[in-house]
């Protein structure tokens, strides 16, 4: 955006010196040519003077030698012609051409000559001045002189080389202010993009500092300020709200589960009873979509912090937790990964909730028979994690709801969940500047597929990193 204002600038700049320039060294070399032919027309009248006795007389008397001493001075070629076009008296370098015969037919017909009205330094060419020799008014004949151009030109050249100099310095003077001009007018601009994009990142705090360029743009980054500030706080607040209103409500949720469960024993029949089992799993439903929604606000409110884990070791540590519920559900889960660890870079216990919620979803929809298998694998310059199920699946538009907000499939919703882990699992993703991509199985089943990147843009697998972060041992699940 700087080079294409500097260029406005500089376009403009171009167009002022033409039209100031091109007018000025027209008129210099009129001016130039306008001398020459000044001081040869005064030259020319004064042999015209001496010419009329000589003309006259019949005999050239002292022209000779006047046209010689002043051809010897000055290299002008000059000739007195009569009124029969014969040269009565000429210069050693004098030499008749087109214009000296167009400026002598001219000064025969007793006005004068002069030509061209400009030298310009392309054109080659002498400076003819012609003056007719009158007396009494009859025309006897003619002084003519040609002039080299060659100093003419020279000394108009010199003028609008100048004239260029002049307009290149100008035009440099311009490009170095129209640059400091710019900056200070688009350094507003380009701050407050860069801030655009840290907020977009996660970067919430990151600001446009004020004091920056004129005061229109000074009045847009204080205004950005104030929305980022009030956007800011409204989602502090959303998110404050759902974490204390969800903890708020464990432990009513926990002193009403008890008083249920304390109903069981004084119900006789076996309506009540059933009717106080249902009463009691709805309660345990709720405190898992409690958990859920803290979960979600703590992941919403990571600000972005990240640290060096070893993917590998985690998904060994995710599948051992387990395994026992696998087993308990006669399903198969398995880990396949290389030995070498695979360092990604997320935000804390990333990878652990995303693969808790992954695996939980396919070891609960595989069914009693399935298989659940856990890859780990260098892509892409990070680290891929796979969780591949050989469940139901899901089709094309579930895919598309999936880690949406409490949704469920229709054929889930007496299943236990919230559904929150997928929507958990892309908000931290994201935050982590991951991928979450979930597609069929085939022949059936679900493939859930994560990708983080590697630290410092290394490949993810080899030597651990210093700031690596340990691998904690998997608490059995039951």
């Amino acid at each position: 955006m700087r080079r294409r204002l500097v260029i406005s600038y500089l376009l403009l700049m171009v167009l002022v010196l033409l039209a100031l320039e091109t007018p000025l060294a027209a008129t210099l070399a009129t001016r130039e040519t306008d001398r020459v032919r000044a001081d040869r027309l005064a030259d020319a009248t004064r042999f015209a003077s001496l010419a009329g006795p000589a003309l006259r007389g019949g005999g050239p008397g002292p022209l000779d030698a006047e046209l010689g001493a002043y051809d010897d001075l000055y290299g002008i070629g000059a000739a007195v012609v009569d009124r029969d076009r014969r040269t009565v008296a000429a210069s050693v370098s004098w030499e008749f051409g087109a214009r000296a015969d167009a400026a002598l037919d001219t000064a025969l017909s007793g006005q004068q000559f002069s030509g061209p009205d400009s030298v310009w330094p392309w054109v080659d060419g002498p400076v003819v001045v012609a003056v007719p020799i009158n007396d009494g008014g009859e025309v006897l004949g003619a002084v003519v002189t040609t002039t080299r151009a060659d100093k003419v030109r020279r000394t108009v050249t010199v003028w609008w080389l100048l004239l260029a100099g002049i307009g290149l310095l100008a035009v440099l003077a311009c490009v170095s202010t129209a640059f400091g001009l710019a900056g200070w007018v688009l350094r507003p601009v380009t701050e407050l993009d860069a801030v655009t994009h840290e907020i977009a990142e996660g970067h919430r705090t990151a600001r446009v500092r004020p004091r920056l360029g004129p005061p229109e743009l000074r009045r847009l980054a204080a205004s950005f300020n104030n929305m980022a500030d009030v956007v800011s706080d409204v989602m502090d607040r959303q998110r404050a709200f759902v974490a204390h209103a969800s903890h708020q409500l464990r432990n009513p949720l926990t002193a009403l589960r008890l008083r249920v469960e304390e109903l069981g024993p004084s119900l006789a029949d076996a309506d009540g009873r059933a009717e106080h089992q249902l009463a009691l799993e709805e309660t345990d439903r709720l405190a898992t979509v409690l958990d859920a929604l803290l979960t979600l606000a703590r992941a919403e409110r990571e600000e972005n912090q990240r640290v060096t884990v070893d993917a590998a070791g985690i998904a060994a540590s995710r599948v051992a937790a387990w395994l026992p519920l696998a087993r308990h559900r006669s399903v198969t889960l398995r880990l396949d990964t290389a030995a070498a660890p695979a360092y990604a870079r997320t935000v804390p216990t990333a990878i652990d909730q995303a693969l808790d919620a992954l695996i939980d979803n396919a070891v609960k929809f595989s069914g009693a028979g399935g298989e659940v298998t856990v890859t780990v694998r260098a892509a892409e310059g990070g680290v891929g994690l796979e969780v591949r199920d050989t469940g139901p699946g899901m089709t094309a538009s579930q895919l598309d709801q999936a880690t949406e907000r409490f949704w469920r499939a229709h054929d889930a919703q007496n299943v236990d969940g919230a559904g929150l882990g997928l929507t958990i699992v892309a908000v931290l993703v994201d935050a982590s500047d991951g991928r979450l991509s979930m597609r069929q199985g085939e022949p059936r089943g679900l493939v859930a597929e994560l990708w983080f990147p590697a630290p410092d843009g290394g490949a993810g697998l080899g030597d651990a990193p210093a700031d690596a972060v340990p691998v904690d041992p998997a608490p059995a699940r039951a």
